[in-house]
């Protein structure tokens, strides 16, 4: 199945290794934010949309920073129905 991410990304949910929430994760620690900054000078870091980013996905060869929340994204990846999951 496909996952729309935000802007015009939509990724398979075989790749996918994991969705989380970018204030949850960087809000207590550095370890996320170096991460991040790491991923960006391999450049393996997409910046799906010019909005603020509210999550990141960390696919097999990729990580994707996207507007939309982690637990939406999780909703339709889970949510074998949900038209927006085919997007």
């Amino acid at each position: 199945m496909f996952i729309h991410i935000g802007g015009e990304y939509t990724i398979s949910d075989l790749w996918i290794i994991g969705i989380f929430d970018l204030d949850q994760t960087t809000t207590y620690g550095k370890d996320t934010a170096n991460f991040l900054k790491k991923q960006e000078e391999l450049g393996r870091l997409d910046i799906v949309s010019a909005d603020l980013p509210r999550s990141f996905v960390v696919t097999l060869d990729r990580v994707y920073l996207s507007p939309i929340s982690a637990k939406t994204l999780i909703e339709r990846s889970n949510d074998k129905t949900n038209i927006s999951s085919f997007i």
